[in-house]
């Protein structure tokens, strides 16, 4: 019997896979559990307009994610810290820091997740961070950090 899956399955395969089950087995441990669905005509359609909704969708958001890089690259966000003797920081510049600073300044959140630091800024200057907007697209923020 075809099945075709709805949710990914250690065993048997990926959601949206067609797989070949024992009669006995897709009805009594397949279909009860929703894990997939048999694999007729009417099912076999929604499977393939599903498919294609999702590959549009993912267009789109790699689209936006391609022209929020291109937005990141001319925009600058001043992160302001406190300074000790000698010009030396208080502790470092976090990416919760410049996520915050970059939402006062700039009205557009970020995730402080997708923000990648090669080493910790414990030091005044301007720096190139990483945002990891998408698995495809990495855009590059300009962070200067000031003396409070």
């Amino acid at each position: 019997m075809k099945i075709i899956l709805l949710q990914d399955e250690k065993k048997l395969g990926k959601k949206g896979d067609i797989i070949e089950a024992s009669e006995g087995y897709a009805r009594n441990y397949i279909l009860p559990k929703k894990i997939g669905v048999e694999a007729n005509a009417k099912n076999m359609n929604d499977l393939k307009l599903q498919k294609a909704n999702d590959e549009k969708v993912a267009k789109e958001q790699l689209e936006a994610a391609k022209a929020m890089a291109a937005d990141l690259e001319t925009k600058q966000v001043v992160v302001k810290i406190k300074a000790g003797e000698g010009g030396r920081t208080f502790g470092s510049v976090s990416t919760k820091e410049i996520a915050a600073a970059f939402k006062e300044q700039h009205g557009v959140e970020i995730d402080k997740k997708k923000i990648v630091l090669p080493e910790s800024i414990k030091s005044f200057g301007a720096y190139e961070v990483a945002v990891k907007l998408h698995p495809q697209v990495t855009g590059k923020l300009t962070v200067k950090v000031t003396e409070a």
